[in-house]
């Protein structure tokens, strides 16, 4: 991690904690889109890989890291009558309505990163709207915010995460991609940057492991990992 002085962090299952934030989401956009009709309801859940008794994503869920867009095209089939970019507005709005769970505390973990000089960033499969929503009075202290619809494509693709290189000046190789999934470690490495994989998605870390450079319980260990005292 020596060199490092940007730090890219995905949103859900990073920042927030994944299932606390987008079990509510899910319950309620299944509840809005099937109007009581429980045998469709029962159809979306399981097409989203989510349990309605625990409100909770399956692992396998393609939901967990993938685009507002592909989690719209996922339901199209099961509702007839909705169009992909109507569905895809309802996905967008019960997203930035909800109250998304911090993993911990942000604010005085980002200030203190901030403190020490690195320059801060989201890349995020969600729309960006919704993440400039989520993290509300916590945006100023993010230099850049990205999501699969901001013209730099999604990840497993690296477009958002050179972009942020480019946006602070600094050469991928200083660049840390902090993540909860494959995806956006992947995209960290065909970046050609260092790679932190964190445990407050779905993912294990046996999942996780072979595509990071490091993994923690969350992103409350990262002033350790990067010597900052």
């Amino acid at each position: 991690m020596k060199g490092i002085r940007g730090i890219l962090f995905d949103k859900d299952g990073t920042l927030f904690d994944f299932q606390a934030t987008w079990g509510a989401w899910a319950r309620g956009l299944i509840d809005e889109l099937t109007e009581g009709d429980a045998a469709r309801a029962a159809a979306l859940a399981d097409a989203m890989a989510f349990d309605l008794q625990t409100a909770r994503f399956r692992p396998d869920s393609v939901v967990i890291a993938g685009t507002g867009r592909e989690a719209a095209e996922l339901l199209a089939p099961l509702l007839p009558g909705w169009e992909i970019e109507a569905l895809e507005a309802c996905v967008a709005d019960k997203a930035a309505h909800l109250a998304p769970v911090e993993a911990i505390p942000l604010a005085p973990l980002l200030d203190r990163l901030r403190a020490a000089g690195y320059r801060l960033g989201i890349a995020t499969n969600d729309f960006e709207e919704v993440a400039r929503a989520h993290v509300g009075p916590l945006g100023d202290r993010f230099d850049f915010i990205a999501g699969f619809d901001s013209g730099h494509g999604g990840k497993p693709e690296p477009g958002m995460l050179l972009a942020f290189a480019r946006a602070v000046g600094l050469a991928p190789e200083a660049v840390l991609m902090v993540g909860d999934s494959r995806h956006d470690l992947i995209a960290g490495r065909a970046a050609g940057m260092a790679t932190l994989a964190v445990l407050t998605g779905v993912a294990t870390e046996a999942e996780l492991a072979p595509f990071a450079d490091a993994v923690r319980p969350d992103i409350g260990h990262l002033p350790a990992l990067l010597g900052i005292v």
